[in-house]
């Protein structure tokens, strides 16, 4: 019998496969063209037929099962009704013998008529019976013959000639003892010929029937037989079958799915030199053409990615590079910066150590000379102290622009460094045409630097001269609201437009008002970090209401807090 085409060409596989796996080393990638095999079917295509041939092995089975189950149920079933029949002509025989000796001492006792059909009676309908039953039971026997085959039909069928003979021979030989013209002799004959010619008759049907039940044992025991040797080679088909299933598509698989994972590894480790077969065209084969265009993908994209980190890695060297000499441009210019503060302080210290000297000299009057030149002498040793002052000044905001500047925190009073911000700026105010308020306050003693606060209220003082001289007014006071020690710094200028409040704060932030910068004032910018490095808020107040405002102009209150000693 020639085989199916899936089954010549999983064995050709298969025997390739084992050749190639003899002569490959272990772990020997497989060749491109290893799966050059003819196209018939899809991989799952493929799987379903093995499936499908399977499941028909396995009903196979299943039918050789319930088919020899029901064969030998009715090879039983017939063995059972044979013993059943051998039975009844065992009842059968006894049911005669009794008949044969009930009949003979009829006889010998020379009964009338009446007497032997009574004692002859109830044993004539119990073989009568009988035959009804046998007759019966061979007609079930014929029907359930149909299975066993016409040979077993036909000779059950013939059992029921012998029962007709032995029934009719009973019937004779009984009509014959109920006859009343039946002489003693006639009936002696009858009972002879009856048991002469009734016992091989029943011979001859139980030995047919007990040659019956053990031909059908016998044809159980074939029919074992032959049931063995049917699921023997099911078996064997079915373990070849699913060898040739493994061979010629699993392991081929397995091998293709290595292969694949063998790739996502090489993927992983950035591997992008992928290059599976793809000379099927099955689900694998299109997943293996599906990773080799990810590879691909993969790789153009690692050489861009790599391209471009390279760019990015010049881009961030030229940068470097660049950033480093501003660096050290910035650092040499800070170095400028440095000296040129420091050279500045020694140059403006030594003249002014002359002149504060001179003026300490001029200031010692002589007994009995005029002393009318020491308001003079008091004025210049008061400049000299006070420039001295702006020395520290112009070195501290160098310090504080290159993030070195030092706050000292102690206790002092606020209304002691408002007197000395008005001490300072009195010059400057009177020589601008105005009048600075300063009402004398109680002691209100707050936490900070007293210095840098002093400066900070002088600067304010200073942007009040520079930006509201037309008002003619400036006011200082103190007071103290949650917490805070506060000093406010009002004028009677133009004010601040609310759009420039947001930005008087930051650094190089300007109105609008057309006033220059003069002086070494410190500026709002460094005032806000001075005042909030020790913990303090300084605000901006403008237009003011007109209980708070100084004269007709719209006016500006600059409020400075720090917090309150609380000892």
């Amino acid at each position: 019998m020639r085989r199916p085409r899936f089954w010549r060409t999983y064995c050709a596989y298969a025997k390739e496969v084992g050749k190639n796996r003899m002569s490959a080393p272990e772990n020997q990638p497989i060749p491109s063209d290893y799966f050059k095999t003819k196209r018939v079917l899809s991989l799952r295509a493929r799987l379903g037929l093995g499936a499908l041939l399977l499941g028909l092995a396995a009903l196979a089975t299943t039918a050789l099962i319930v088919i020899g189950m029901e064969r030998v149920s009715a090879r039983i079933d017939a063995s059972l009704a044979a013993e059943k029949r051998i039975e009844r002509y065992s009842v059968l025989s006894t049911q005669v013998s009794t008949f044969i000796v009930v009949a003979a001492e009829a006889i010998q006792s020379i009964l009338p008529i009446e007497e032997r059909t009574a004692r002859l009676d109830s044993i004539t309908r119990n073989v009568t019976l009988t035959f009804s039953h046998l007759r019966e039971d061979l007609e079930a026997a014929v029907e359930e013959a149909r299975a066993l085959g016409l040979d077993e039909q036909s000779r059950r069928a013939t059992q029921s000639i012998g029962i007709a003979r032995m029934e009719a021979l009973f019937l004779s030989t009984r009509d014959a003892f109920l006859s009343p013209a039946a002489d003693r002799e006639r009936l002696q004959g009858y009972i002879d010929i009856f048991a002469i010619g009734f016992d091989p008759l029943l011979n001859s049907v139980i030995t047919n029937e007990v040659r019956a039940r053990n031909d059908i044992l016998s044809g159980i025991e074939d029919l074992r037989r032959r049931l063995t040797w049917i699921a023997f080679g099911i078996a064997t088909a079915t373990l070849l079958l699913m060898t040739g299933f493994y061979l010629g598509l699993v392991r081929p698989q397995f091998e293709r799915l290595n292969l694949l994972r063998d790739a996502a590894r090489k993927i992983g480790q950035e591997d992008f030199a992928i290059a599976l077969p793809d000379s099927q065209t099955d689900e694998i084969g299109q997943l293996f053409n599906e990773t080799n265009r990810m590879a691909g993908a993969l790789a153009q994209r690692k050489a861009a990615v790599d391209e471009e980190w390279t760019r990015l890695n010049a881009t961030i060297a030229e940068r470097t590079e660049a950033l480093r000499a501003a660096n050290a441009e910035l650092a040499r210019t800070d170095e400028n910066r440095r000296r040129f503060f420091a050279d500045i302080s020694h140059e403006l210290r030594t003249p002014l150590t002359v002149i504060l000297m001179e003026a300490q000299l001029g200031l010692k009057v002589p007994a009995g000379a005029d002393p009318s030149h020491v308001a003079s002498f008091e004025t210049i040793q008061n400049r000299a102290l006070r420039l001295n002052r702006r020395i520290d000044d112009l070195l501290r905001i160098a310090r504080s622009e290159t993030g070195q500047l030092a706050l000292s925190a102690a206790r002092f009073d606020l209304g002691e460094v408002m007197r000395e911000a008005a001490e300072d700026t009195s010059a400057e105010v009177r020589s601008a045409g105005m009048t600075l308020t300063c009402a004398p306050p109680a002691p209100l003693f707050v936490i900070g630097d007293p210095n840098w606060v002093r400066q900070v209220v002088t600067g304010l003082v200073q942007n009040a001269v520079r930006h509201a001289r037309a008002g003619g007014r400036i006011d200082l006071h103190t007071g103290q609201a949650d917490g805070m020690g506060l000093i406010h710094v009002t004028d009677n200028g133009p004010g601040i437009a609310a759009e420039d409040q947001a930005t008087v704060f930051e650094r190089f932030g300007q109105g609008r008002s057309g006033a220059k910068a003069e002086g070494f004032g410190i500026g709002l910018a460094l005032a806000k970090w001075v005042v909030e490095q020790q913990g303090g808020t300084i605000a901006v107040n403008s237009p003011l209401p007109r209980a708070d405002a100084l004269g007709v102009a719209p006016g500006t209150k600059v409020t400075v807090g720090l917090p309150l000693d609380a000892a």
